[in-house]
């Protein structure tokens, strides 16, 4: 049985692209997920805006429409699963999870409170929905590929989705996981680069310079795509492609260019919303402008 949030829902015939209402849904996802950023932050006194701000229409790609997954059924066994290596950005994660049925969505009014079970960072143990627990940055790959290696002995067939930030690739366990998923040809696996361009210190390629990336990649064995992970339309359709391919004997990565912050002008700007605490008035405003621009 697949999911109303399969990848089969919307495609047009002989095409992965998705339909009008289907990109116009998913943008109302990738809003949600902004503004209940916004609200939960609120809650907890502190988070990191920027870092889901920059991953939101990615998010809301995997979740509504490429990932096969049943609403109420986080442990489904055929699930595709998604490990995420930036993990304090599941605060844009836990309302998508509550959205599908995973678990009440009254938890959310408790986020980071003490007691209950959404924190900063997902913790698989205490979440319906997260199948690996993060916040220590490089090991989300190794994760996935452990994943996709127990499909050889369990006979699923699920896809892993991993999705890193781009300072994580800074960490050597990153390229070791990438070695070992290229000698392996496991092609169930496609990573996700959220290459927002910026990480905790600053610029990227100032702390420790990365490019070219996508070179990188094909080097150690990868098949690479390069999109821009704010086009809706354009991310969907390139997600669904590379997950539809039985033709592709080796791992997939996927570059996505983003602006950190995006959705919200003046954390586009500013490096330093990374970790932040919006005052009501900044919150207000911030609410409009995700409300008011089209992206």
């Amino acid at each position: 049985m697949s999911s109303p949030t399969s990848a089969d829902a919307g495609l047009r015939p002989n095409s992965f692209a998705p339909s009008t209402e289907t990109i116009a849904m998913l943008r109302d996802r990738a809003k949600f997920i902004r503004l209940e950023t916004v609200r939960l932050i609120e809650i907890a006194k502190t988070g990191h805006y920027t870092s889901v701000f920059s991953a939101a229409e990615i998010f809301a790609a995997l979740y509504y429409d490429v990932m096969s997954l049943r609403r109420g059924e986080p442990k489904w066994a055929s699930r595709d699963r998604f490990t995420i290596g930036k993990g304090h950005a599941a605060v844009g994660l836990f309302p998508v999870y509550a959205d599908l049925g995973f678990f009440p969505k009254e938890w959310l009014d408790s986020y980071t409170r003490l007691g209950s079970p959404l924190g900063d960072h997902p913790d698989m143990r205490k979440v319906p929905g997260v199948d690996f627990s993060s916040g220590s940055i490089g090991h989300a790959l190794s994760n996935g590929v452990g994943m996709v290696l127990a499909q050889r002995w369990t006979g699923e067939d699920y896809k892993v989705f991993c999705m890193m930030g781009d300072g994580e690739m800074q960490e050597g366990q990153v390229w070791e996981a990438a070695i070992c998923a290229a000698q392996h040809k496991l092609k169930n696996l496609i990573a996700i680069v959220d290459r927002n361009g910026f990480q905790l210190d600053g610029k990227v390629d100032d702390v420790m310079n990365i490019e070219p990336l996508d070179e990188k990649w094909r080097a150690f064995g990868w098949e690479v795509h390069v999109v821009d992970g704010h086009d809706i339309a354009a991310t969907t359709e390139l997600l669904r492609r590379v997950k539809a391919d039985s033709e592709r004997q080796v791992p997939c990565c996927i570059i996505a260019r983003t602006s950190k912050g995006k959705g919200v002008s003046y954390m586009e700007t500013e490096p330093g919303w990374h970790l932040g605490y919006l005052d009501p008035a900044d919150a207000d405003a911030a609410i409009a402008e995700i409300n008011s621009r089209e992206i």
